[in-house]
């Protein structure tokens, strides 16, 4: 792929989700390595050919100013959501068993709209991550009495035993690339540790990292962190595992579905708790791939008569 496709590439994997880039952010998401003033040049060239059009500082495959009034907008609502982003995953680290959470989806690419929820990454200790949910979804059940549920989406977990993601394809190197950490730098550190195959995706995207604060542990945490330590601990969490699995099993073969209308499943071992991937990756990456296939056999398209 010559540095222009990967540049077509790159926007069109946004275009999916009707999202401009900045100059910036084309460089950090590309998937090959780019001399910058190469960048610039192929850039350049592209605009001159209208494959690519630029309006106020974003770059897109359409010259619709409707996607980058909808970004904008987008951007401040994420902007005031991630204020209260933070005050969650405080909260939510004091809960026993929790190493790190962060934020994850469409939030933590800056990006949130009125049907937007708090999606949450996180990280517990090894072999306890069913008593951890347990514990977190008891909270996220009472959010229900409030209206809150949707600052509670907490659907991914992993233990400090399974970092490592199995999955490596485009779609998760850039999930993992732009999640934002938020507390436990420690266990956050170890996460990019584990998964430094994403540099093979996106090798320029380095820096993103961003501190991650530490609270101190909570004496509810510290003490059942203690009670359930032993046997009685490796138990609990079994129990809980095999009973929630169950559960989840009985939602996917009725076909329930959430409030997005998504199909309810779940992916569920000793160490992971998380949406089946074959539900949603797999169809996303078709779907690039198509587009990115017509933009490459497409020499020079028309421009749009609202360009």
């Amino acid at each position: 792929m010559d540095n222009k496709s990967a540049i077509l590439a790159t926007l069109a994997y946004f275009d999916l989700f009707q999202y401009p880039l900045t100059e910036r952010e084309i460089y950090f998401f590309l998937s090959r390595h780019i001399p910058p003033p190469a960048f610039e040049q192929a850039l350049g060239s592209l605009l001159a050919e209208g494959r690519v059009f630029a309006m106020e500082g974003f770059y897109s495959l359409h010259g619709d100013a409707g996607l980058i009034h909808r970004r904008r907008a987008g951007n401040a609502l994420a902007a005031r959501m991630l204020g209260t982003a933070d005050r969650i995953t405080g909260l939510l680290s004091h809960f026993p068993f929790v190493r790190a959470v962060g934020v994850s989806g469409s939030l933590s690419k800056q990006y949130a709209d009125k049907d937007s929820d708090i999606d949450l990454f996180i990280i517990t200790a090894p072999g306890r991550l069913w008593i951890a949910r347990t514990l977190l979804h008891l909270l996220k059940k009472a959010s229900f009495l409030f209206r809150r549920q949707d600052w509670f989406c907490m659907n991914y977990f992993i233990d400090e035993t399974a970092l490592a993601i199995p999955e490596q394809n485009l779609y998760t190197a850039i999930e993992i690339v732009t999640l934002l950490p938020l507390r436990g730098a420690r266990a956050f550190s170890a996460f990019r540790k584990a998964n430094e195959w994403t540099d093979g995706y996106l090798p320029n995207s380095y820096g993103r990292i961003v501190y991650a604060g530490d609270d101190r542990p909570s004496l509810f945490r510290r003490a059942l962190e203690k009670l359930f330590a032993g046997r009685a601990g490796d138990r609990l969490d079994r129990w809980l595992m095999t009973t929630t699995a169950r559960r989840w099993r009985k939602k996917t073969e009725a076909g329930r579905r959430n409030n997005h209308g998504i199909l309810m499943t779940m992916d569920a071992t000793r160490h992971t708790a998380r949406p089946d991937p074959a539900a949603f990756q797999g169809k996303l990456l078709d779907a690039y791939e198509r587009k990115v296939g017509e933009l490459l056999r497409t020499a020079r398209p028309s421009r749009p008569l609202n360009a």
